[in-house]
């Protein structure tokens, strides 16, 4: 990612490059301090010595619950910061303001779901103990990512950086629904990061066949009108920004509906008037996001096409190139909002492997 933001990136690719790199060293120093710090801790069940084996490590105290918290915050800090979480985000409008197309794509539909994925799958199960201490702090930088990512779409006039902003407040929904250590909640963040991928992605797509036919990124100067000059490609940018949304039927809704149900009643020993709170303030957070996702669609989509772009025959409508890349994307925005078991039932049970250590 690194280089193809600083090879094939735009005007400020250098910078966003080397931001990115030294943000994701700097959690990466700490993330591998505290894997060193297990392995030093760990008996093997075995061979009696160390172990770096994620099966071994499970159920061990590494000892005690002190040693547990400062290790988790290594690990914490790793993975926040690909997460990315507030406040640790700031690389990633720059990274996809000036990353190319494909580069906004591969970031967001694979490169920030490895922060959620280190969380679930090493350390939730290998540091359950102090996943709980922590699990309340987590639920609130959640929630102010989802309000802050919100607020700041609502202040965007650059399309990329928009949907970039809206990556943090996507995102804080899955760490909302991790933090609450339950099934229900960890179902929904799994969930949450395929949806995120696949609505996400496709909206880079867009963003990126706009910016190739009007060589500019703002919002305003694009639009409005876009329906009315291209009508294929609005109508496609439409559908996936309502699925970005949460409407009911598309992808984007069963992630963030289930993580904030999942807040209603945390695992136990988990503050439910805390959660409860998350809960209202996710909710909020719910409709900001239809409030700047709907302007985004007025202000692009609808009216008149500006004088400069009605004669402009350079600007045409979706291509047979376009079309193929993109099906499988709005394919599964619209198969994985009709039918989400085809991602529950492959999780559920893993998931409620993990759950089980917090009941």
């Amino acid at each position: 990612m690194y280089f193809m933001i600083g090879l094939w990136g735009g005007p400020r690719r250098e910078y966003a490059a080397i931001k990115f790199f030294l943000y994701t060293l700097f959690g990466s120093v700490f993330m591998l301090l505290g894997f060193l710090a297990m392995y030093f801790r760990s008996v093997d069940p075995v061979t009696g010595g160390h172990t770096f084996d994620m099966i071994r490590l499970q159920g061990q105290h590494f000892g005690g619950i002190g040693f547990q918290n400062l290790v988790f915050l290594g690990l914490f800090l790793g993975f926040a910061i690909k997460f990315p979480m507030w406040p640790f985000h700031t690389w990633l409008p720059d990274a996809h303001g000036d990353a190319p197309t494909v580069g906004s794509v591969l970031l967001a539909g694979i490169l920030l779901k490895m922060g959620a994925y280190g969380f679930i799958r090493i350390a939730l199960p290998l540091l359950p103990h102090a996943a709980k201490d922590w699990a309340p702090y987590i639920g609130g930088l959640a929630v102010i990512s989802i309000l802050y990512g919100a607020l700041c779409c609502l202040a965007q006039t650059d399309i990329k950086r928009l949907i970039a902003f809206s990556s943090v407040g996507h995102m804080g929904f899955v760490m909302l629904g991790i933090s609450t250590l339950t099934d229900k909640g960890i179902n929904a963040a799994v969930f949450g990061m395929v949806a995120h991928g696949v609505i996400t992605g496709m909206l880079f797509f867009l963003a990126g066949s706009l910016y190739e036919r009007y060589h500019n990124r703002q919002i305003d100067d694009i639009g409005p009108g876009v329906l009315q000059k291209i009508p294929r490609m609005g109508a496609i940018f439409v559908f996936v920004a309502i699925a970005s949304l949460g409407l009911p039927g598309l992808a984007g809704f069963w992630g963030e509906v289930i993580a904030l149900l999942a807040a209603f009643n945390p695992a136990r020993g988990l503050s439910s008037s805390l959660f409860r709170s998350y809960m209202v303030l996710g909710g909020i957070g719910t409709i900001l996001t239809a409030g700047y996702m709907l302007w985004l669609i007025q202000r692009l989509n609808l009216g008149v096409v500006r004088e400069k772009w009605a004669s402009d025959p350079s600007i045409d409508d979706v291509r047979p190139a376009e079309i193929w890349a993109w099906s499988p994307l709005l394919v599964g925005i619209l198969a994985l909002g009709i039918y989400p078991r085809a991602i529950f039932d492959i999780t559920n049970g893993a998931v409620t492997g993990i759950a089980r250590l917090f009941t």
